[in-house]
């Protein structure tokens, strides 16, 4: 604009003056001005482009493959065109980075007449997480710098990267009472309102056990059978506020959290026991962009600014997976923990008050703690006092301590964390603690601290 405002002035200037050599100048200058804006404009909108990804759930470690095919619809060629694909810049930027990239991003390419090109690159990811891919930038301009223009095209992709899973030697998480129901040789105690099934008749059934429409269409005495009124399953509790995962131990003790839980649920599953998950952390979903993909930017900050992610979320309510059995639930589960992400919103006692009332008490709560504060403490005694069975995990930073270790050794206490266990205890609750993800697996069979 500053150009063609300048060339206008002078234009103006030769007129008055009759200085034909500098009104020529200008001609040509403001023709070259107006053609190059025309060219630039005409060459970024006549480009589209399409996005390919062979993956979007992976495992930790896992590569994906990514393709951008560009076109040109006109019949003009493109001298040059910037194209870079857009990725999480946290995810680059952190040490040690949570995404590897082999390949060429951003590239400088020409397109001819009706022309099309293809970038390829592979992503490897290093953690779990809900990671965006895309939208993609594209810069071009006109060969004199005098004009350029920016556009972002293509919807985003979003890659799932499950948080890793431990197998656990053991499942008890108390002599006196499981995590959990365990298998039983006898049904002992059954609710004669849930029924499970039909079977054929066995000897010392009961009458009021035979279910007779089974029995009158098969010929065949058959008896119902009704799910144990017994406590079954857990109810994962994690907590997920920012201020229980100090700096110095992150991004450690916050994973460690979260593999703590997605070992627990599968070992649940594994066992036919009910799961479910309650935690106050946010889910990476509700920061995704709706719109605004397709759009054109004054500057290049602009643009980038404008195709992330949201870098907050007004969510307050938990993330809740209501607690029941299935193979499905620990994959919505997991689902869950994948997405998950360190919030500033309700804390660990807020979040037990707004989600107890849909906790069912046949269910072990099972608390995921990266910290354990006054009110932690009393909320979950709370709990335990109003008739749940309540068990804590304190996730340590590694090498920070090993609490009541079964050969009794004792290591430096950093930051209190005995005496924050000591909290718990008071309120009985048993609690355990891990500092490393082989501690997961030993996690159901270690002697609890008392």
């Amino acid at each position: 604009m500053r150009w063609l405002l300048g060339a206008i002035f002078l234009l103006v200037i030769g007129i008055v003056f009759q200085l034909g050599l500098l009104v020529y100048s200008m001609y040509a200058l403001l023709g070259v001005i107006l053609l190059s804006r025309w060219l630039a404009r005409h060459w970024i909108e006549n480009v589209s482009a399409r996005r390919e990804s062979n993956r979007h759930t992976v495992e930790i470690g896992d590569r994906v493959a990514v393709i951008v095919d560009l076109n040109n619809s006109s019949g003009i060629p493109i001298p040059w065109l910037l194209v870079e694909d857009s990725l999480p810049r946290d995810a680059l930027s952190c040490k040690p980075p949570k995404l590897k990239v082999d390949g060429r991003r951003v590239a400088l390419i020409q397109l001819g007449p009706n022309g099309k090109k293809s970038i390829r690159y592979q992503l490897t990811f290093a953690t779990r997480g809900y990671y965006q891919l895309g939208p993609l930038m594209l810069e071009s301009g006109d060969l004199f710098g005098l004009h350029r223009r920016y556009k972002v095209v293509t919807e985003p992709h979003f890659v799932m990267v499950y948080p890793k899973v431990i197998p656990l030697s053991g499942y008890d998480l108390s002599s006196r009472r499981p995590i959990g129901e365990i298998r039983m040789a006898h049904r002992l105690f059954e609710d004669p309102t849930r029924l499970a099934g039909v079977r054929e008749y066995q000897r010392g059934d009961s009458f009021n056990r035979i279910h007779w429409k089974a029995t009158a269409s098969t010929g065949k005495l058959h008896s119902r059978i009704y799910d144990p009124s017994t406590v079954a399953g857990a109810t994962i509790i994690l907590d997920f506020h920012k201020d229980m995962y100090p700096a110095q131990g992150e991004p450690h003790r916050s994973e460690l959290a979260i593999t703590t839980a997605a070992s627990l649920a599968n070992a649940m599953c594994q066992m036919g026991q009910q799961i479910g998950l309650v935690t106050n952390g946010r889910d990476a979903a509700d920061r995704i962009r709706e719109e605004g993909w397709k759009r054109e930017f004054r500057t290049r900050s602009d643009a980038k600014q404008n195709v992330g992610m949201s870098a907050s979320s007004s969510r307050l309510r938990p993330v809740i997976v209501e607690t029941q059995r299935g193979f499905e639930q620990f994959q919505r589960i997991r689902e869950s923990l994948a997405r998950l992400e360190l919030t500033d919103g309700l804390s660990f006692s807020e979040l037990l008050m707004e989600a107890t009332s849909r906790l069912p008490r046949d269910a072990t709560v099972v608390a995921i703690l990266g910290d354990v504060t006054t009110e932690t403490a009393i909320a979950l005694g709370n709990m335990r006092r109003s008739g749940f069975a309540v068990y804590a995990i304190v996730v340590l930073q590694g090498g920070e301590t090993s609490l009541g270790s079964a050969d009794g050794t004792r290591f430096m206490d950093s930051d209190g964390m005995v005496d924050k266990i000591g909290r718990l205890i008071a309120e009985g609750i048993n609690v355990r603690h891990i500092d490393n993800e082989a501690a997961i697996s030993d996690l159901c069979s270690e002697q609890l601290i008392r």
